[in-house]
């Protein structure tokens, strides 16, 4: 095993002439192909081995490509594999325990100072056979496995996940100058074979500068996880983004986000130009906007660097950088099992994402100075109106699903005679009577109050501490949404009774005239353009099963991704936090108190008279001094959060009024014309843009399947 203790910040590793073990075992230095990291904080052991494993695995599988220019029995000295830990007293000791048994770590060689210079971090190098699996079963050579070639380095502090990557980039990257660079989180397994899709890609294209495969959610043994509708509702959510969303943007060129839990990208593709301005720069701006007094809308954007990486890739300057999805590699990940951990997750999804996209959106004349066909910049402008559009409808969604919720309940209420507020004679699935008035109303304002309780949960309560309400309100909605489906579904029925009753005898087909009427043409075009879609794409991608096991839950977890999730990160979004643990250390400043072998308390105070008559003299003396009166101030951290608080109020109350007068247009009739017309111009509008959204992504997936056919890669 090799020690190196790093003295030195990431940027100078190179420039202080650190070197690294595979530089170092040959006659000539070993090409290193795949440079693997895998970031941690303070995971188990069973994360750790889940994540190491499958890499081990992985590596073995190259040694057996011996048909291939690259790969072939020596190809693991092509591989080096950096597992990186934030903060040497965060690590788990289980994990450390693993590392040690693996030959990668051994403890007592580590110093806090060399030449009277602080540690930055530790770095360890060993090539081990042995290899640690979840059931902390250990295989070597006997079960095939092969030499890996393994990088430890242990930071001295937790400095973030970002100052991890600075390390993996900026370090040892410009030591070994690999060609691919593979990211792994902790606990994310790939597919025995997952990394070597990934590298094809690459193989394939020169132009491809990033690439990511699917991202799955783990369903437990037998799938047992599934019963959990949290668990089933994610892995349908996992599932359509990779049968629908990662293709249409592959097909483009450019991926919104490559996750950074399972991803690869080509190492000189990322590089800075001579300037010392390029996607890396970019990406660690984050690293310095945490904690410091960036403007709330950047320190927002950074909660998803990834997706500003993803951008800079793509738009670097005199390059023609693309992006791809790999359908044939894949890493399996845990998904929140808790609602307060589900909440707190998509927190900083969905702030990150939409700040990231606003980004991306403002910024995207900046793909003109790139090296892209002026076709291809074409399609990149096609692809940001896109993303303005779904980002357009994620603004409005809280209106958009109250008054779908509007529109079906008051098509459920009996009017014999029609009413003042506009609404024609009609009858209701309950009956001729004021069971659908009734029904309806509770349901509005509970609604309503619920609506109201998130926003003040939101601004006051985290999510673990509101755990019993979130629940509720989680059910209530899941309701709601059967009282939906069942209203669409009753909608749907009555359009084809009354064509059926009312339809001329003109000869005209049964089919087209009930396509002339306008509630059942859009309610039947939507649902077949989302969710007929979304069966069709399944089966085209040989993956249909999620719609069977996992749509469901899906379907009544709908209204809490709008209501409950939406309004946190919005009421959220000055919280630029990640969740890590706070300092826990304790204080001895104040002295200790020991416990005594006759079972009592020893402490230290003062005793001599002379020293206590001193103290009471100071004391007494003291209060004869004029207090010189300070002028309070705010301290700059308080200022900042201020600042993000005041923020935080504007964007709220621009989404609320803004929302809240969508539905006033939509539902009063003070705006000029009734109720009925109003919906069904609004029913209309949206429904034939969901329908629209929908087709677009359909045929992206559909072109991304020919493509992926008759290139003949194997991604």
């Amino acid at each position: 095993m090799r020690y190196t203790a790093a003295t030195c910040d990431p940027n100078d590793f190179f420039a202080e002439n650190y070197t690294l073990r595979p530089l170092m075992l040959d006659d000539q230095p070993r090409e290193t192909e795949l440079f693997i990291v895998m970031t941690m904080y303070n995971e188990d052991e069973v994360l750790f081995t889940r994540t190491m494993h499958g890499v081990m695995k992985n590596i073995r599988h190259l040694t057996t490509r011996d048909r291939s220019r690259t790969w072939g029995p020596d190809a693991w000295k092509k591989v080096v594999v950096c597992i990186v830990s934030d903060g040497r007293t965060k690590i788990n000791p289980k994990t450390l325990n693993v590392l040690a048994a693996m030959g990668v770590y051994q403890d007592g060689v580590a110093k806090n100072i060399v030449n009277d210079k602080p540690v930055t971090a530790h770095i360890y190098e060993y090539t081990t056979q042995i290899t640690i699996d979840p059931e902390m079963g250990r295989s070597g050579h006997d079960k095939g496995y092969v030499p890996v070639q393994i990088l430890f380095c242990l930071k001295e502090k937790n400095a973030k996940k970002l100052n991890s990557h600075r390390w993996f980039f900026n370090a040892f990257g410009q030591v070994l100058k690999p060609h691919v660079c593979v990211l792994l989180d902790v606990g994310t397994r790939p597919g025995s074979t997952s990394i070597y899709h990934l590298w094809k890609a690459f193989d394939l294209n020169s132009n491809v500068g990033g690439a990511c495969g699917e991202i799955c959610a783990m369903l437990g043994k037998g799938g047992s996880e599934l019963l959990s509708p949290l668990v089933a509702s994610q892995n349908f959510e996992y599932k359509m983004s990779n049968i629908l969303d990662k293709p249409l943007e592959s097909v483009f060129g450019y991926i919104s986000v490559l996750p950074g839990a399972f991803s690869a990208y080509r190492y000189r593709a990322l590089q800075n130009d001579p300037s010392g301005q390029g996607p890396l720069e970019k990406y660690f701006l984050g690293e310095k906007f945490h904690g410091s007094d960036a403007n709330i809308f950047t320190a927002n954007m950074y909660l998803a660097e990834d997706r500003i990486l993803c951008f800079e890739l793509v738009a670097k300057r005199n390059a023609a950088w693309v992006l791809q999805y790999v359908k044939s590699a894949y890493g399996e990940t845990d998904v929140p099992g808790t609602v307060a951990e589900f909440i707190s997750q998509r927190r900083r999804w969905l702030n990150g994402s939409f700040f990231a996209s606003v980004y991306a959106l403002v910024h995207q004349m900046d793909i003109w100075r790139s090296d892209h066909s002026t076709a291809r910049k074409m399609f990149f402008h096609l692809e940001f109106f896109y993303s303005f559009v779904s980002l357009f409808f994620s603004w409005f969604a809280l209106a958009n699903f109250y008054l779908t919720f509007y529109i079906l309940g008051s098509a459920m209420v009996y009017y014999p005679e029609g009413n003042a507020e506009g609404h024609a004679a009609q009858q209701s699935p309950f009956g001729a009577n004021d069971a659908g008035f009734w029904i309806f109303t509770v349901s509005r304002y509970i609604y309503i109050l619920l609506i109201i309780a998130q926003f003040i949960m939101s601004m006051g309560n985290r999510p673990q501490g509101s755990n019993w309400a979130y629940k509720s309100s989680m059910g209530f909605f899941a309701v709601l949404m059967g009282y939906m489906l069942f209203g669409a579904g009753y909608m749907t029925v009555r359009g084809i009774q009354e064509v059926q009753a009312n339809k001329p005898d003109n000869g005209q087909s049964e089919a087209s005239y009930l396509f002339q009427n306008d509630m059942f043409r859009n309610t039947v075009i939507s649902l077949a353009s989302t969710y007929g879609l979304y069966f069709f794409a399944s089966f085209l991608f040989l993956e249909p099963w999620h719609m069977f096991h996992s749509f469901i839950q899906y379907l009544f977890m709908v209204p809490s991704y709008v209501n409950i999730l939406n309004v946190y990160a919005f009421c959220n979004i000055h919280d630029i936090s990640w969740g890590t643990k706070g300092d826990t250390s304790v204080a001895t400043d104040l002295g200790v108190a020991k416990k005594t072998s006759e079972g009592g308390v020893e402490v230290n105070v003062p005793t001599d008279s002379h020293d206590i008559n001193n103290a009471y003299d100071e004391a007494v003396s003291s209060l004869s001094i004029k207090t010189v009166e300070v002028k309070q101030g705010r301290d700059a951290k308080t200022k900042q959060e201020d600042y993000y608080r005041e923020i935080r109020t504007r964007v709220l109350l621009s989404w609320i009024m803004s929302n809240a007068f969508l539905v006033a247009l939509v539902t009063s009739s003070a705006f000029g014309s009734d109720f009925s017309k109003n919906s069904q111009l609004y029913l209309g509008i949206v429904l034939w843009s969901v329908a629209g959204l929908a087709f677009f992504r359909f045929v992206g997936s559909v072109a991304y399947m020919i493509l992926r056919l008759f290139n003949g890669r194997v991604i």
